[in-house]
């Protein structure tokens, strides 16, 4: 079956600020582009995964409401949990068990202002 997400647009107020954090966090390369009025951080990726962006623009407003989208985060989300906050991020919802099938998740807000999670088997 295909991949039914193709594109994930994280908005951000400062995209500078945002690709630095999430360069740490993530331990990524995000590459900055410009398209017209709007500025565009694109994370890492292959024909097989999800395009993941930050955007700056007029019709792009961070938040914590809305839709949520999980980072799966390797082998062990608490390394990159243990970035988040001192790197301006916030931990909303500490690393926490799902079930030993399902591994473990955790909820963060960004230097932006948006909420979102983590996700892995440890």
């Amino acid at each position: 079956m295909r991949n039914l997400i193709s594109i994930i647009e994280i908005p951000t107020h400062d995209l500078s600020r945002a690709i630095t954090f999430y360069q740490v966090i993530l331990d990524v390369h995000i590459q900055q582009v410009d398209m017209g009025e709007m500025q565009i951080g694109v994370f890492p990726s292959n024909e097989e995964t999800v395009n993941v962006t930050l955007i700056n623009g007029n019709e792009y407003k961070p938040s914590a409401d809305g839709t949520l989208v999980y980072f799966n985060a390797g082998h062990d989300l608490q390394i990159i949990l243990d970035k988040v906050k001192s790197n301006g991020g916030h931990i909303i919802i500490p690393k926490t068990e799902i079930s030993p099938e399902m591994g473990f998740f955790a909820l963060f807000r960004d230097t932006e202002g948006n909420k979102l999670g983590l996700h892995a088997m440890n």
